[in-house]
């Protein structure tokens, strides 16, 4: 996705005006949305927390195509950095009306392999900086109410073997996602969970799993004999992002080609 994708899509206009955060969006899934909410006219913070030059890449094909878009550095793995991200971020552009939180990591490993180590770095992002995020986001929302969209993962139901750390991050993804969006009613902030199955992104390849077994795996049990494309995600988060998904929150979305 990039210029060419914005110079040859209709923009529908259904997020004009808002506001967006998406974490972790210098690269995969993360680039993909924030591409994706700019192109339906969302101005967006595109956080980053160690390829600046992933986020700038982001920022300027937003910029190329009329867009607004700014790129903020955290670690949202560090509680003390998360606050005045989002104080920054919310300066931005003003209010936020859409939270994608994205940032996250992945490291399998088989029980006997578990370390306080490994268990921490996936729990320390994949939760806590995902709760604290959403915690100092919710403070500086519109008014008006918005979106919240987390990127869960097919894992917490596939639950394939070596995962255990990591899926139990993502299942908590999908219970927090179910506590948040009954507390954030009343703030008509509407909260849900988005679960990709295998995606081919620069980590995924990176990890061996273009060539491995584990993709060969995931597309032959997958209903639809194939694995997914970031911007099959970044279309579905947009909908639930939107107001086409006014009355949808609390939700758990599976999209795995049919894998569960």
């Amino acid at each position: 996705m990039g210029l060419r994708y914005f110079m040859e899509t209709i923009m529908t206009g259904r997020l004009n005006g808002k506001v967006a955060l998406v974490t972790g969006a210098s690269k995969g899934i993360g680039a993909a949305v924030a591409l994706r909410l700019a192109s339906e006219g969302a101005s967006v913070i595109v956080n980053y927390s160690s390829s600046q030059a992933g986020a700038d890449k982001v920022v300027g094909e937003i910029k190329a195509a009329g867009g607004k878009a700014v790129a903020l550095q955290a670690n949202l793995g560090n509680p003390a950095e998360i606050g005045p991200f989002v104080e920054q971020a919310a300066k931005a552009f003003g209010p936020l009306d859409i939270l994608i939180n994205n940032a996250g990591i992945y490291e399998f490993a088989p029980l006997d392999a578990i370390t306080p180590e490994h268990f921490h770095r996936q729990f320390d992002l994949n939760v806590l900086g995902l709760l604290l995020v959403s915690q100092h986001a919710a403070r500086l929302f519109n008014k008006s109410g918005g979106s919240i969209v987390n990127v869960s993962s097919g894992v917490s139901t596939i639950a394939p073997p070596n995962s255990a750390v990591y899926t139990a991050t993502k299942a908590s993804v999908d219970a927090i996602s179910m506590v948040l969006a009954k507390e954030l009613a009343a703030a008509k902030i509407r909260v849900n969970s988005i679960n990709p199955g295998m995606i081919m992104t620069e980590g995924a390849a990176a990890a061996g799993m273009e060539e491995g077994g584990m993709k060969a795996w995931i597309e032959s049990v997958t209903p639809m004999g194939r694995i997914g494309t970031v911007d099959e995600i970044a279309s579905v988060v947009a909908f639930l992002a939107s107001d086409d998904a006014a009355y949808v929150t609390g939700e758990t979305l599976h999209v795995t080609g049919g894998l569960r």
